[in-house]
């Protein structure tokens, strides 16, 4: 008699002739949706694997065309759509140039390969952003553009939805904008007001997901933006009031594990990227919520375990902090199963985590498909 994708508190007590005995503390348990998971409307499988394909440009990976990526890959993020100008709002994408990439299908070819992947089940997605692709918006004209300019390409191509990659200069809060849960900061402020006009016009099955860096999420744990009394990177913890702000709308969080520096966990403790202990810290915040600055009184709240994968180098040409298959494994076994855990204890297991992200599918190819090879069974059927 439960509802679909509904979070229940339970508080357990004994009974017999003598009377009742005192209620436990709670326990908060959310049903999984219609399609298998516990956010409704992703069409997902329970469990997926996240890769980003190198459409718009080559690199030393070499170029991958949609056709030829495998059946492996539940979710593919095309990188990406880039702004004309760092502040216009006005996102573009194109298919790399012949002339960089000799190899790269026509557009109709391209087209037909989506669709092709959206009829086994895939989803597609454009990506904005990227290491290159700096967006500020600044001002409500630059929203605007982006919601016609990312609509255009979404509806040119067909795609289910959208990757938000911001990186570098993208995000950051104002002097004095303190508290993640009523930001101001414009482009911090205008962003929400875009995703959530896209969300609204494509519908529930619209799938939105986010690739945040580990500065711009768990580093908000210790600072967040310039600080009570400035003097901090502006950038810190930037994400927190983005994700907040769209939870009950966000599909997936995959923050980058890797090009990172060492960050706090729930521990006190500072973890090192490319091991199994950095992956479950790292994993562990997002999925038990922690202070932002340290403060109590403002506490991030946790994501349900079906919005969150953990963002990975598919080799260790793709990123800092490639991590082994071994140690990845760990990583899973510890926050799926409870084993395997090392000297970091977890705040729960999460057998519904969604999965695992990849920079990239370009790069798993380049490697003989390793990545995938190695994960794409992990969670069995």
């Amino acid at each position: 008699g439960l509802a679909a994708a509904t979070s229940y508190e339970f508080r357990v007590s004994a009974v017999n002739g003598a009377g009742e005995s005192a209620k436990s503390a709670p326990v908060t348990a959310t049903t999984r949706s219609r399609d298998g998971g516990d956010n409704p409307g992703t069409g997902l499988p329970r469990h997926a694997l996240v890769g980003y394909l190198h459409s718009s440009f080559a690199n030393g990976s070499g170029y991958t065309r949609m056709a030829d990526v495998p059946d492996t890959w539940d979710v593919i993020n095309l990188a990406f759509g880039e702004p004309t100008s760092t502040t216009s709002g006005d996102i573009r994408f194109a298919l790399c140039p012949p002339s960089e990439c000799p190899n790269v299908e026509t557009e109709e070819e391209f087209k037909q390969a989506i669709k092709a992947k959206q009829s086994a089940g895939k989803k597609v997605q454009i990506s904005i952003g990227g290491q290159n692709g700096q967006v500020r918006l600044t001002t409500t004209a630059a929203r605007d553009a982006f919601v016609r300019s990312v609509a255009a390409i979404i509806d040119e191509y067909g795609l289910d939805g959208l990757d938000i990659d911001f990186e570098g200069h993208s995000l950051s809060l104002d002097d004095g904008d303190t508290d993640f849960e009523n930001p101001r900061s414009p482009v911090i402020v205008n962003l929400i007001s875009a995703l959530r006009t896209l969300k609204a016009r494509y519908g529930e099955d619209f799938t939105l997901t986010m690739a945040p860096e580990t500065f711009f999420v768990q580093l908000g744990h210790q600072y967040y933006g310039s600080g009570r009394w400035g003097g901090q990177d502006p950038r810190a913890g930037a994400y927190l009031p983005v994700i907040h702000a769209l939870r009950d709308d966000l599909t997936l969080l995959h923050v980058q594990n890797y090009n990172s520096g060492p960050i706090m966990g729930l521990d006190g403790q500072y973890h090192t990227m490319g091991n199994a202990d950095f992956h479950i810290a790292m994993t562990d915040m997002l999925l038990t919520g922690f202070p932002v600055a340290g403060d109590p009184d403002k506490v991030f709240p946790p994501l349900k375990p079906s919005q969150v994968a953990i963002g990975l180098p598919a080799t260790s040409q793709a990123g800092g902090g490639h991590t082994s298959p071994a140690e990845v494994t760990k990583a899973l076994d510890c926050l799926t199963k409870g084993t395997a855990c090392g000297t970091y204890r977890t705040h729960g297991t999460w057998p519904d985590l969604r999965g695992l992200m990849t920079w990239s599918i370009n790069w798993d190819r380049y490697g003989g498909w390793e990545f995938s090879r190695n994960f794409d069974g992990y969670f069995g059927p």
